[in-house]
């Protein structure tokens, strides 16, 4: 085979590649962006035995002091965003709504086709971020969190199983699909790591539990 015919091949085929690719032949399609993946189970063991242990005061909380969700990208506002990122074959309308797409939810394993059957949670809720210190933070504090794509602080689940975990802390609740509880825990070290938020002494032995078993 010459160089010249086998450069040729070679081009054709990387053709065909990028061709099928595009169309979703080879894996299907895939989300437009990957959930942030949380630190090691060692790095959150570490941030872990950091935090400040103390109780829980939730005088004065309000969920409207945590403003969300804010537009992120032209029409597209936090929720939206999640739902692009973490759906698959997501097809939105010119106002960023989710007319079609799954999602799948990794708290219950189950999979959804319409955007209304899912919910973005906070993995530290807002309330509990409001118990363990955000009460002295300033509103745009308060916003970024509550609105935060960089660390794995949102994503999208099914939406009674996100009404059910509630405000709920670890001490209290977990995913009911255990594959998924040790992401979770270093999940949700990570984020009261990264904003200096507190422990109470119930949360943090429930949380050594399972990030001993990482």
């Amino acid at each position: 085979m010459s160089q010249v015919y086998a450069r040729r091949r070679l081009g054709t085929v990387a053709a065909l590649t990028a061709l099928i690719a595009s169309a979703g032949l080879f894996n299907g399609p895939v989300a437009s962006a990957a959930v942030p993946t949380p630190v090691s189970a060692a790095t959150a063991r570490g941030y872990l035995s950091s935090l400040k242990v103390t109780p829980e005061d939730r005088t004065g909380y309000n969920r409207d002091l945590f403003p969300h969700w804010i537009t992120i990208s032209g029409t597209c506002n936090t929720r939206e965003t999640v739902l692009k990122r973490d759906g698959t074959n997501v097809v939105t309308n010119s106002s960023c709504a989710a007319t079609s797409g799954r999602w799948y939810s990794p708290y219950d394993g189950a999979t959804w086709s319409a955007a209304s059957d899912v919910d973005i949670d906070h993995v530290v809720p807002l309330a509990e971020a409001w118990d363990s210190g955000a009460d002295a933070w300033s509103t745009s504090r308060r916003q970024s969190f509550a609105n935060d794509l960089t660390r794995p602080q949102l994503i999208a689940v099914t939406d009674n199983v996100n009404q059910s975990k509630g405000d709920q802390d670890p001490a209290t609740w977990m995913p009911s699909r255990t594959a998924y509880r040790c992401t979770y825990a270093r999940a949700w070290v990570q984020v009261k790591y990264y904003y200096g938020l507190s422990v109470d002494s119930a949360e943090k032995s429930a949380l050594q539990g399972h990030l001993a078993n990482c």
